[in-house]
């Protein structure tokens, strides 16, 4: 029996932030999200380095010479947190600049209080 997909989750303004690219890219992004909710990897997706292991990943899409990431983990059970969407400014290296990768640790430590809680509530229901 195959399992159901991940219930995504969206963090802070994530899915606004998905919503306000264009049709092209929202449909390639969600249609690798759809593949990260069946339990694949992407071909688009990349470890995010800086995260401790390779449960932080970012899908890279490009549209019209621009970079876009989405950034998500898979690092809390049956849930797929979007963590950001973004476009990447930075036309020299592929690093990812530092504000960036602190609001995803930010919004990576919201996940899984968020996380945490969903556990307790079906923890004590049981």
């Amino acid at each position: 029996m195959e399992k159901p997909p991940k219930i995504v989750r969206w963090s802070v303004s994530s899915r606004k932030e998905l919503q306000s690219l264009p049709k092209d890219l929202r449909q390639l992004i969600g249609h690798d999200l759809w593949e990260v909710q069946l339990g694949k990897t992407p071909l688009t997706a990349k470890v995010l380095h800086g995260f401790g292991g390779g449960d932080v990943l970012e899908i890279r899409a490009n549209l019209g010479g621009s970079a876009f990431r989405a950034v998500y983990t898979v690092r809390f059970g049956d849930f797929v947190y979007v963590l950001h969407v973004f476009q990447k400014k930075s036309k020299k290296g592929s690093k990812t600049p530092p504000n960036i990768i602190d609001l995803i640790r930010k919004r990576l430590r919201k996940a899984e209080e968020d996380y945490e809680s969903r556990k307790e509530k079906t923890d004590h229901t049981d």
